[in-house]
């Protein structure tokens, strides 16, 4: 099982727009990724994603380059703050590929936390736009396989 861990796009600050929607750097940089997925011809079930509107459009650009099965979904346990056991918890029964797309701290502890079994470790530098791909192996162990970054797409 893959599991793809997605930092939304860089967005406009709180100040200048309430809904936080992408800026124009921001949807350049996640198409970018998403041009470059493409290539690789990911096959997964859903998109999950926080709700806020910057996670739900990042969803958005990436679903146009992703095959996916059931789409784009909402759900709980992904903004910046929530527990990441949440969903280390609920990917134990999960058995097919998925994209969750949400915010730091939370994406990193979460891969931090499959990992290295430590939410504390800081294993990887999630950034903006970018794409984390961690595999689950058959014994049930978690190890990163590759990132991409919209600087290398």
């Amino acid at each position: 099982m893959h599991l793809y861990l997605v930092q939304h796009a860089e967005a406009k600050k709180k100040e200048e727009d309430p809904l936080r929607m992408l800026t124009d750097k921001g949807t350049q940089d996640i198409k970018k990724v998403a041009s470059y997925v493409a290539k690789l011809n990911l096959k997964v079930s859903n998109i999950y994603h926080s709700g806020k509107t910057r996670a739900l459009q990042t969803a958005q650009i990436l679903h146009e380059s992703v095959n996916t099965s059931a789409g784009i979904l909402q759900t709980d346990g992904l903004s910046p703050k929530d527990e990441p056991g949440v969903w280390a918890d609920r990917l134990g029964s999960v058995k097919d590929n998925i994209i969750i797309v949400g915010h730091l701290p939370h994406l990193s502890k979460l891969a931090s936390l499959l990992v290295a079994g430590d939410e504390g470790k800081d294993i990887v530098n999630v950034q903006m736009a970018s794409i984390v791909c961690l595999r689950r192996s058959d014994d049930g162990h978690w190890a990163i396989d590759w990132m991409l970054t919209p600087e290398i797409c």
